[in-house]
């Protein structure tokens, strides 16, 4: 049935009601009371009478019935709603709840659940491509950059010959550091795993992270220091993290000025470790502070890279159920904070952060987990 149609058989049942009420009390007012005692009330009076007995019961009934009605139509609306709120690009496989009676809603609910069937299919589409595509370009770019290192290590070219060969292998690199970071976010729009649990010291990371960094900074005389580092052990997927780590700090040295300063601060609070990487810099526009995070965004179509880094260290962040948001300085430059649960919560007493200049921190191993080059740093 028809919601119109609903709607008219429900108000006209109110009416009907109202009706059999009215007639029921005029009936008591204007017969039964003048058969029982010929009373001598004038017809101001009993009209009065009438209105009072039938006026004030009729109004309590249309309010609460129109509101029940009211309530009645609008909850389809209100579950559509509530649906509406857990659709994202991640959870596409929500649909719209049908009632059944084959009405106005129930079409209109049929019709978003097949609009919602396309878009699922054509983002599933596109993260396929993305996935299948990235990975057969891993193996030819991967031919190619051997190629040109062998190339190299030729000793009979000239100058010319090396510095084309040698810009040529840094594209190739580039390039594989982009197919890299598209399957990693390919990899996490499908929901596939992207991490791999171990236990491991954030705070050494962290060390040897900002050493790394330092070499870049050096270059364009930015200082890079630790505040406060505290010992955090942590759970997680350590090449990962540390990826996410150096995008983060190329970020700060990236969108920095000459002669700046990155400062960084690794903190517990209760289960939870705090690292924020303040850098002064360029200042941070408002329009742009809420998109930092999207996919190929950058500060200035000037920016190296790709704008993929600040993604990438989002996923993989999200992926460790924590969170990385940014906050603009008034000054100039930003603050990032990242948040991760730790895997043996205390309070610890902060450690002397290490400051050397060898670009490793203690106990982290830069052969497993080596110091990128310029090229791989800034390749995102």
């Amino acid at each position: 049935m028809k919601i119109r149609a609903r709607i008219t058989f429900w108000f006209a049942g109110i009416l009907l009601v109202s009706l059999l009420h009215m007639g029921a009390v005029l009936r008591h007012e204007l017969i039964g009371e003048y058969e029982r005692r010929r009373n001598t009330e004038s017809p101001s009076e009993k009209i009065a009478d009438s209105i009072f007995l039938y006026g004030l019961p009729t109004l309590v009934v249309i309010v609460a019935a129109g509101s029940w009605l009211i309530s009645r139509a609008l909850r389809p609306i209100e579950d559509f709603t509530a649906v509406a709120e857990r659709i994202h690009a991640g959870n596409l496989a929500e649909r719209m709840p049908l009632s059944g009676r084959n009405d106005e809603l129930d079409r209109l609910a049929h019709v978003i659940n097949e609009m919602l069937g396309r878009v699922e299919a054509g983002v599933a589409s596109v993260r396929e491509f993305t996935l299948h595509a990235s990975h057969e370009l891993k193996t030819p770019l991967t031919i190619l950059s051997a190629e040109s290192e062998l190339a190299l290590s030729e000793p009979d070219l000239s100058e010319a010959e090396r510095q084309r060969l040698e810009s040529q292998t840094e594209e190739v690199r580039r390039l594989a550091a982009l197919v890299d970071a598209l399957s990693m976010l390919a990899k996490s729009d499908a929901g596939l795993p992207i991490v791999s649990m171990e236990c491991f010291s954030f705070d050494e990371m962290t060390q040897a992270g900002v050493n790394a960094a330092r070499l870049l900074a050096m270059r364009r005389g930015i200082s890079m220091e630790i505040v406060r580092c505290d010992h955090a052990m942590i759970h997680g997927d350590r090449s990962n993290l540390w990826r996410a780590l150096l995008n983060v700090l190329e970020n700060a040295v990236k969108h920095n000025h000459e002669g700046g300063w990155v400062r960084v601060t690794l903190c517990v609070e209760g289960e939870q470790l705090r690292l924020s990487v303040e850098n002064t810099g360029e200042l941070i526009s408002p329009a742009l502070l809420p998109r930092v995070f999207d996919r190929f965004v950058r500060g200035s179509e000037s920016s190296e890279g790709s704008g993929l880094g600040l993604s990438i260290a989002k996923v993989i962040v999200t992926a460790h159920r924590g969170t990385i948001e940014c906050f603009r300085r008034d000054e100039g430059g930003a603050t990032f904070v990242i948040r991760l649960p730790t895997a043996e919560p205390k309070d610890a007493e902060p450690r002397r952060a290490s400051n050397s200049k060898d670009g490793v921190g203690d106990g982290f191993d830069p052969m497993i987990h080596p110091i990128p080059r310029r090229d791989e740093f800034f390749g995102h």
